[in-house]
């Protein structure tokens, strides 16, 4: 299959220069010039090249200014820069590649010599944006088996106390809107801009995967638990730590792991510190777990189990708003409010 005709800025503030390289590069490429750093810039506003000549001296803007400006871009680090100029010393050329430069030739030139390097520079990014597109194709497909698995598992173990998946449904959907309205705040930016929301998102489906070590007489019992039930029952968030920590093993890096630690071991503290399993007060506790609190109780609140029937929306939010300074951050109830004409849909009917 034949290539389509590459996108090439050369660079150069001797005009005779660029008319010469625009003439020998023009027939199987597209040729922009610019005699200047800051022409070349500009030229980005609308056409984003596959490769640039760039000349080192320049006025104003040198070339290797360029190249540094250029790889502290996002969406400009990739573009393969060849530079093509006068200074041929070995301290020059070390230069210019140290900074990135995928090649460095000196002036004067072979013509042909520079096609066929152009020629190669183009293929290996032809090829490195290829596998990239592979890579990031299996990284979601990946991705979305891990989470259709974290959702099987998450699933068995809500099973257990005849919630069926709601539960995990349900809150995960008012973290969502939690999380997007709080991103979108003012309130704790610095915090939130660190996030992977996707991560958290699937972290989230195991924040009570540590009932699988409580028993089906607790989990499944209708009626109030006793004061001893309820010392086995919470401890179903320290049992969660310790199975992520296990999963964990000596991976300490994996930030789905990390979240999914904060979301489990912190989801049940308290604003006022008399939450569990720790006690913490306030900003004590991690901010994603006050996040969670609010998502949680939000869903157990709104849905039915064994022991209670299911209050209207306009109840739960009513309690949790009485609830702001108490169990929950005060801050995080007022983000809480602003979404929460969202969550009716799927949740309880008043």
């Amino acid at each position: 299959m034949k290539r389509e005709r590459a996108t090439i800025f050369v660079v150069d503030d001797d005009i005779t220069n660029l008319v010469f390289a625009k003439r020998a590069l023009a027939d199987s490429h597209e040729v922009f010039t610019a005699p200047s750093a800051a022409k070349m810039l500009a030229l980005f506003e609308t056409k984003i090249p596959d490769i640039i000549l760039l000349d080192v001296d320049m006025p104003e803007i040198d070339g290797y200014a360029v190249i540094k400006i250029l790889k502290a871009n996002p969406k400009t680090e990739h573009i393969p820069i060849i530079f093509l100029t006068a200074k041929n010393d070995p301290e020059s050329e070390l230069e210019g590649l140290s900074l990135g430069a995928v090649d460095y030739i000196s002036k004067p030139f072979s013509l042909p010599l520079l096609r066929k390097r152009i020629e190669v520079h183009l293929q290996l990014k032809e090829f490195t944006d290829n596998l990239q597109e592979m890579v990031e194709a299996k990284t979601k497909s990946v991705l979305k088996l891990q989470n259709k698995i974290l959702g099987t598992v998450a699933e068995l173990v809500e099973s257990r106390d005849d919630v069926t998946g709601t539960h995990i449904q349900g809150t995960t959907r008012c973290l969502g809107y939690l999380l997007e309205a709080l991103r979108d705040s003012d309130e704790y930016r610095d915090e939130i801009a660190q996030w992977d929301i996707d991560l958290i998102m699937q972290s989230a489906q195991l924040h009570d995967v540590g009932k699988i070590s409580i028993k089906d007489s607790i989990l499944q019992k209708p009626g109030k638990l006793t004061p001893e039930e309820f010392e086995q029952m919470k401890g179903h968030v320290e049992a969660g730590v310790r199975i992520i920590n296990q999963i964990a093993g000596d991976d300490e890096e994996s930030d789905f792991l990390n979240y999914a630690k904060l979301l489990i071991g912190y989801h049940h503290e308290k604003w006022n510190g008399k939450g569990y399993p720790y006690g913490l007060a306030g900003e004590e506790i991690p901010l994603l777990g006050r996040v969670m609190a609010i998502a949680d109780v939000y869903d157990a609140l709104t849905s039915k189990r064994q022991y209670k029937e299911a209050f209207s929306h306009e109840k739960a939010v009513r309690i949790l708003t009485e609830e702001a300074g108490s169990h929950f951050d005060p801050k995080l109830i007022e983000i809480f409010l602003k979404i929460a004409d969202k969550l009716p849909e799927g949740q309880a009917t008043p």
